[in-house]
Parts: structure tokens; sequence; C-alpha cells
């Protein structure tokens, strides 16, 4: 994090109304990526990040290091995710005999296809380890750099390279009879 980032993370702690509304501005659309990459809905995600800026201005006096801010907004917003998901879950993301009779149902016109894939794609995030459908929304849906996605998700470049390297691996041995249909 640069110098001009610690003030301005340290001026929102303080309690300016300005740099706490860049500090929004800049890391909205990184926390709704990690609620939407959990809860796979749009409302659900959106809420999620107005929760976790005001649970930051609420505890913002808390906060001792500046410099972790951003993976603690990150780790509220997901942790919040996972809360609601764990409330809503009587059923799975997507059910594996809901899964099977779509992939075997052939596409009649080419723009099926499209859609066909997109819902396998779904369903193969959905199946996916919570971390690492963040990792994957925050780098290929939302086009992060690998060191913002580290600061964000609090973790090691060792550990993000793992954990995309292990959920494409994944989303292509899910997907692999998905595209061969498509064929």
């Amino acid at each position: 994090m640069d110098p001009s980032d610690t003030a301005l993370m340290e001026a929102a702690l303080n309690g300016d109304t300005d740099s706490f509304e860049m500090i929004i501005r800049s890391h909205s659309r990184t926390l709704f990526a990690v609620a939407y990459a959990i809860l796979q809905d749009r409302a659900e995600a959106e809420d999620i990040v107005q929760e976790t800026f005001v649970r930051a201005w609420n505890r913002r006096r808390w906060m001792r290091d500046p410099s972790k801010f951003p993976a603690w907004l990150t780790t509220v917003a997901r942790n919040r995710s996972c809360d609601i998901l764990r409330k809503r879950r009587t059923v799975p993301l997507r059910d594996d005999a809901a899964f099977s009779e779509m992939a075997d149902a052939p596409a009649s016109r080419p723009e099926e296809i499209g859609d066909d894939m997109h819902l396998h794609m779904r369903a193969a995030l959905g199946r996916l380890p919570e971390q690492h459908r963040t990792a994957l929304t925050l780098r290929y849906l939302e086009g992060m750099d690998y060191l913002s996605i580290e600061r964000a998700m609090g973790i090691t470049n060792g550990a993000l390279r793992g954990i995309l390297g292990r959920a494409l691996a994944a989303m292509r041995k899910t997907l692999k009879p998905a595209a061969e249909m498509c064929e």
C-alpha cells in the first residue's frame, strides 16, 4: 500500500467522511464481487456491501493498522455472506440431478449453446469452495491484478496462485463434458 493510500485510510479511520467516501468508491466493487461469488444473488450482495461499510464506519476506532483495512473489509463481507448462505442453504446451490439433466439435454439453437454453457459455468462456480469462487471472480470477472486480490483476501502470492490453479482445474474438470457437448 503506498503512502497516499495509508494516509487516506488513516483519515477515514479518524472520522473524515470524505476519505471514507473515497474508500467506499474504491472498494465497493471488490466487496460486491466477494459477496456475489458466495451468494450468487445481486440484491443480497449489494446489501452485504452496504452492511460492511456501515459496520466499518461504526467500528473504525478499533482499527489499529490502516494498511490492513482493505483485508478487514473483505473479511467482513465474506463472513457476512457466508452467514447468509448458511441460513438459506436448505437446498444446494445446484442440484446434481438438475445439473445432469441440463447436461444431457441437447441445445437446439446456437444461442442456446451459449445459454447452456453459462448455466454450466454458474453451476461449476457454485460447487467450488468459497475462497476459490472469490479468487476466480476477482481475477477473471472483475479483472483485478494479483496484488490487489492478495490484499483484498489477505493472502500471499503463492497462496493465491495455488487457489487459482486448483479452482481452474476443478472448473475444467466439471465443464469438460459440457464443452464437449457444445462442440
